[in-house]
């Protein structure tokens, strides 16, 4: 420990040091790149001088000889000659020559990292301009307002280099406007791709995708460019960020073939490209593919493009624990970082590459000393100061204050994360301020201070609360992970809540919490917020429309399972068993595997014993007490994979004593009975094999026996593709929709489907299927009968999937099945279900209660395999 005291003692004078301006930054930079790829910058005015007289033949010579050596990525003397072209314009008193020269220099600039002079000189730029004519966006020379546009172009680049995002997007739309109205429409592509730039700082990735896709419809028939490469890249990065991964390598093989037959004009864009290809096939968990492109990506590039994907080869290694081959790429990186020139790519990557050291430290590798990371990181909070880059300071400086949290130096941790606090929430960027409001609660916990730490943790939360959308697509060189840096958050705020003799203020705060778990865990499985419309709570549901109904709430942390129990009429109870989070799983995956063997009753009932007896042992008396006949149950994780039907008390089956409902939150759609006299329903199935599944052959059975019941249309085999389906479901207003055939459920959402004859409805198809009758139709569908469906194999979070299909299918209530079923029993369940539902005037949690009791009874499907599986997610009435 004081070794560890005395390295932070040394790194304080050092950032004191840095602070003080002995170390400066910059020899050489190349075209500065925003989040999601490099912006388009105009071509040094090349198109506006050939319509401009020449002047002087030796400030022209001067002009000419700046381009080249900016073209030739010597910037420093780019920036020496254009001074003094500048100073031969203005002794021509040419205005217009010396504005262009001003607007190339802010250029250069920008390159060597000077920003107030390159600020300086493209304000002195626009200035020029103006001074020109009084209306020069509108009616001045064609030439002129070309070349104002070009310095808006410049501007708005500068701008956004700087962290001002919004400024830099009213610059842009300012240049667009010029160029549509001299009619430039390369200049207006540009500006417009640009202007996408910006969004997606700014967290509107969705106004970004709509923007750019307008622009590749344009791009298309357009001779191949560095703009459509660009352009092409632009959308493909986008389309990663909103989750349409298939979509987005797609695009970005477009935009690498086209950049690939225009090598000679830029192969800077080859890179970026083969980088974008890697990130994206990095969020496909395709390891092999996206070390193959980082690595091309690397071989190709000379600029910041090379680190960037060499950062992104070493994160995977180290997540692939190909420990070997991440050294040498270490030592690689550590002879680049310290000629990194000053921007906010080279401070996010002097982080990155602290993150990943830090990683190989805590994989037992030795040769990294805290010392070295705590210099790169400090040596980032100084480039992001000198730059002037809020942002950049602020998350440098929490990740400073991350490396003394670890060296348990927490006062001094906890000063820096303020620090971070106070720039950041002044800046307002919530993707950021959460991390250090989280960092900030961890601190004030281990310094004994709880009340701060909920108080620290509960905004965190509340800044989650409020992405929502943006959540899913924050800042990708920040790294972000849904399961490291959003789930703990939430998980180690209710272990404060939940603390020795929790309040009933914290008992409901922590049910709330848990709560937005579960919304923001389904928000990233589908990349955006998903729910919609007018939600009910569910206290509200059993306190007035169902006082025999009672919701648990378990909780997994790490070292316990908290149980919150929910009474009609009554406050919150609570109960925890104390057993650890890997023990919970590796019990629920075991009663899981033996749930599905048909010779394993005993084991089976065993298992379903002890989590009986960890969920609902504590309850039992209150539950008889309040005569309760329903259990609605919000499951946590992965509690999800088994149905609560077959936990078992020593004597009897839970469904042997209750009607059982899932919900995947606190909020439901208004919920009500369904309506006995209106039931029609559609049903759809597939009997025969198809795209290599196997025959399902007693669907026309099933389906058959719900048209005895009940009105019905059928489409089955041939006539079940997608285009009749939707053409059905929006014809006629169903309460019911019954779809048997296969199907999968998964953590992926792209492979969560359901088959039809002539191919596929995914759970995004499935979703825009359903809601557009939603929005045509007054009545919502009552019930969705997935009845052939089950979990992806191996799949520990695939019953996401089925919570997903649950919330976007606009359906009050779905009833689908954890695996994979005999079909003769799931045909007789069915048949009983549909008649209970529509002869006794039960709710659909009784219904499907009695349909499972009288295959238990049925001697030939009395083991769980037959009967268990279902479950009725959503409203239970």
């Amino acid at each position: 420990m004081f070794r560890k005291r005395s390295l932070f003692f040394r790194i304080r004078h050092l950032l004191q040091y840095l602070h003080r301006g002995v170390h400066r930054w910059g020899i050489l930079l190349l075209l500065l790149a925003t989040f999601l790829g490099t912006g388009i910058l105009p071509p040094a005015f090349v198109t506006a001088q050939n319509s401009i007289v020449r002047g002087v033949l030796n400030a022209e010579e001067l002009f000419q000889q700046g381009k080249n050596l900016y073209a030739a990525e010597q910037f420093n003397q780019a920036s020496l000659v254009f001074e003094q072209a500048l100073i031969a314009f203005q002794a021509e008193g040419d205005k217009l020559r010396q504005a262009m020269t001003l607007s190339n220099l802010s250029l250069t600039y920008q390159q060597l990292g000077q920003w107030s002079k390159a600020s300086q000189a493209i304000r002195n730029a626009i200035a020029s301009l103006h001074a020109q004519s009084l209306n020069l966006l509108q009616t001045g020379p064609h030439s002129q307002r070309q070349i104002l546009a070009q310095a808006l172009d410049i501007q708005g680049r500068l701008q956004l280099a700087q962290g001002k995002a919004e400024s830099a997007l009213n610059t842009w739309q300012q240049a667009a406007a010029i160029y549509a109205k001299i009619d430039d429409k390369t200049g207006l592509i540009r500006s417009r791709i640009n202007s996408t730039q910006a969004l997606q700082t700014l967290g509107n990735y969705r106004q970004a995708q709509k923007t750019l896709t307008e622009i590749n419809q344009n791009l298309q028939n357009q001779p191949d460019s560095t703009l459509k490469a660009t352009g092409l890249r632009s959308l493909g990065n986008v389309l990663r960020v909103v989750g349409d991964l298939e979509q987005s390598r797609k695009i970005l093989q477009q935009s690498l073939e086209v950049a690939t037959r225009i090598q000679l004009q830029s192969p800077q864009v080859i890179s970026e490209t083969w980088l974008s290809l890697g990130n994206t096939a990095t969020a496909q968990q395709d390891t092999p593919a996206a070390l193959n492109y980082y690595q091309r990506a690397a071989a190709t590039s000379t600029s910041t493009t090379r680190i960037q994907a060499e950062l992104n080869q070493l994160r995977l290694l180290l997540d692939d624990n190909q420990l070997n081959a991440a050294q040498a790429l270490v030592s690689q990186i550590q002879a680049q970082i310290p000629n990194l020139p000053a921007s906010r790519k080279a401070i996010y990557a002097r982080i990155n590459f602290a993150q990943s050291l830090m990683k190989l430290k805590a994989k037992g590798v030795d040769g990294y000393e805290l010392k070295q990371i705590a210099q790169l990181v400090a040596i980032a909070v100084q480039q992001a100061k000198d730059l002037q880059d809020q942002r950049s300071v602020a998350y440098a400086l929490g990740n400073l204050a991350g490396l003394y949290e670890h060296t348990q130096q927490y006062g001094s941790a906890q000063d820096l994360t303020q620090q971070a606090l106070v720039i950041s929430q002044a800046i307002n960027v919530p993707d950021i301020t959460y991390r250090w409001q989280w960092q900030l609660g961890r601190l004030l916990k281990a310094r004994g201070d709880i009340k701060g730490a909920i108080a620290a943790y509960s905004e965190s939360v509340k800044i989650l609360q409020s992405l929502r959308n943006d959540l899913v697509a924050i800042n990708p060189e920040v790294q972000f992970s849904f399961r490291d840096e959003v789930e703990p958050i939430y998980r180690q705020l209710v272990n404060l809540l939940l603390q020795s003799q929790p309040s009933q203020d914290n008992l409901v705060q922590a049910r709330a919490v848990i709560e937005s778990l579960q919304l923001a865990e389904l928000d990233n499985f589908f990349r955006v917020a998903c729910l919609e419309g007018r939600p009910v709570q569910i206290d509200s549901v059993i306190d007035r429309q169902d006082p025999t109904a009672a919701v648990i709430y378990p909780i997994i942390l790490a070292d316990k399972l908290e149980v919150i129990l929910k009474l009609p009429q009554q406050p919150l109870r609570h109960y925890k068993t104390s057993i650890s989070a890997s023990e919970v799983e590796r019990i629920v995956d075991q009663l899981r595997q033996e749930a599905i063997k048909p010779y394993t009753l005993r084991q089976t009932q065993l298992l379903s014993k002890q989590i009986y007896n960890w969920l609902l042992q504590p309850a039992q008396k209150y539950l008889a007490q309040s005569q309760i006949k329903t259990l609605v149950f919000v499951l946590d994780g992965s509690l999800r994979n088994i149905p609560m039907a077959v936990l078992y008390d020593g004597q009897q089956y839970l469904i042997e004593k209750y009607a059982i409902a899932l919900t995947p939150g606190l909020q439901l759609l208004a919920p009500k009975s369904l309506s006995q006299q209106k039931i029609k329903a559609l049903t759809a199935g597939i009997t025969e094999a198809r795209q290599g599944f196997s025959p399902l052959s007693n669907v026309a059975l099933e389906l058959n026996q719900i048209k005895s019941e009940l009105p019905t249309t059928v489409l089955l085999n041939q006539k079940f593709t997608s285009e009749t389906f939707q053409k059905e479901i929006n014809s006629v207003p169903f309460t019911v929709v019954h779809l048997a055939t296969h199907g999968q459920f998964s953590s992926k959402v792209d492979e969560t489907f359901i088959l039809t004859w002539d191919g596929r409805i995914n759970v995004n198809q499935l979703d825009t299927l359903l809601r557009i009758r939603n929005t045509e139709k007054p009545n919502a569908i009552e019930l969705l009968v997935l009845s052939a469906c089950q979990t992806a194999a191996g799949d520990k979070r695939a019953t996401l999937g089925l919570a997903g299909i649950a919330v976007r299918a606009g359906a009050r209530s779905t009833l689908a099945s954890l695996w994979n079923l005999d079909d003769e029993s799931t045909a007789e369940l069915m048949s009983q279900f549909y008649r209970e539902l529509t002869s006794k005037q039960l709710t659909k949690a009784e219904a499907l209660r009695q349909a499972q009791l009288a295959l238990l009874k049925n001697p030939k499907y009395q083991h769980p395999i037959f009967w268990a599986p279902y479950v009725l997610v959503g409203n239970w009435l």
